[in-house]
């Protein structure tokens, strides 16, 4: 049995269906598994063993009728069993449905004459969960495991040398975030106040190549700081996982943080992104939305509240 999975949206998007992979691996462990992403999204594959081959597709390109010929073709090479589309355009789904993919599995709400059975999908539910749901159309019936990842030993020992080198011998509290989206002053803020209470602890931010600027600011006022920047998911993960408490208002780093069990504070715009990144009835995971809805917002004694309370 060949499986295709359409599902767009960045890393954070593919690790949240990451369950739903080891569902459909489990059901059917001789079926190759294959994964229809953007190209932004590919790089989340490091750390899942569950796909065979991951197809790059941009959905959110205005593409030419060139790609989407291409695409009938790649699709109709491989002869698939069945799919699963979540949120696609029509015009991709619709070469689902050209090709006589005689399972087609999607969204009730989204062009769902197009597909062989149709699922309501809860869309302000907890992301991995509404994924897993859509396996009621393979007449799976099965919990939604826990959000796991598989994280290369090469990465695990990367990490474990840059702790080394950053004299860290034990725990670190990380942090990870950008000034758009909480602005460095607050943060300056909660740091003061965690090196007044703990002043041995190890505080790591946490650089990618969207936050440099963050970086910056925060060592200007506290240039005793460590830092350290993940090449790829895989390291990104392992210097999440190796920390006693992570914070963060980041939805791919918060998803890493949920797959490798970290405990983690997470900032958020609104209740309604918290339910989508945060696996419900957990208190391995602490939500702080905004009450305004901008995340900015939110007071950093709020933060702190939470933090040591």
């Amino acid at each position: 049995m060949r499986i295709l999975a359409l599902i767009p949206g960045g890393i954070d998007a593919q690790i949240n269906f990451f369950p739903t992979l080891e569902t459909l691996h489990s059901t059917y462990p001789n079926a190759k598994i294959d994964v229809l992403v953007e190209p932004r999204a590919k790089k989340a594959y490091r750390v899942c063993k569950y796909v065979n081959d991951v197809l790059l597709f941009d959905y959110q390109d205005r593409s030419s009728m060139a790609d989407y010929l291409d695409l009938l073709g790649i699709i109709r090479d491989r002869e698939y069993e069945a799919a699963l589309s979540f949120g696609t355009p029509w015009t991709v789904t619709s070469l689902l449905w050209l090709n006589g993919i005689p399972i087609r599995i999607g969204d009730k709400s989204n062009n769902s004459w197009l597909f062989s059975k149709a699922i309501p999908l809860k869309k302000d539910q907890y992301a991995a969960e509404m994924y897993h749901s859509s396996l009621a159309g393979l007449n799976i019936k099965a919990d939604c495991p826990q959000v796991k990842i598989n994280v290369p030993q090469e990465d695990i020992d990367w990490v474990e040398a840059r702790q080394k080198g950053l004299g860290i011998r034990s725990g670190y509290i990380l942090l990870h975030s950008k000034d758009e989206s909480y602005p460095a002053r607050n943060w300056q803020s909660i740091i003061t106040d965690i090196q007044n209470k703990q002043p041995e602890m190890p505080i790591v931010l946490f650089q990618d190549n969207d936050n440099g600027e963050w970086v910056t600011q925060i060592l200007e006022s506290h240039p005793q700081l460590k830092v350290s920047a993940p090449s790829d998911i895989g390291k990104s993960a392992a210097i999440i996982a190796g920390a006693n408490l992570f914070l963060s208002t980041e939805p791919v780093s918060i998803s890493l943080a949920v797959a490798v069990g970290t405990y983690t504070i997470a900032l958020f715009n609104s209740a309604s992104d918290s339910k989508k990144f945060l696996p419900p009835l957990s208190e391995q995971y602490v939500n702080i939305p905004s009450p305004t809805g901008k995340m900015a917002d939110i007071a950093p004694n709020t933060v702190l509240e939470k933090l040591w309370g």
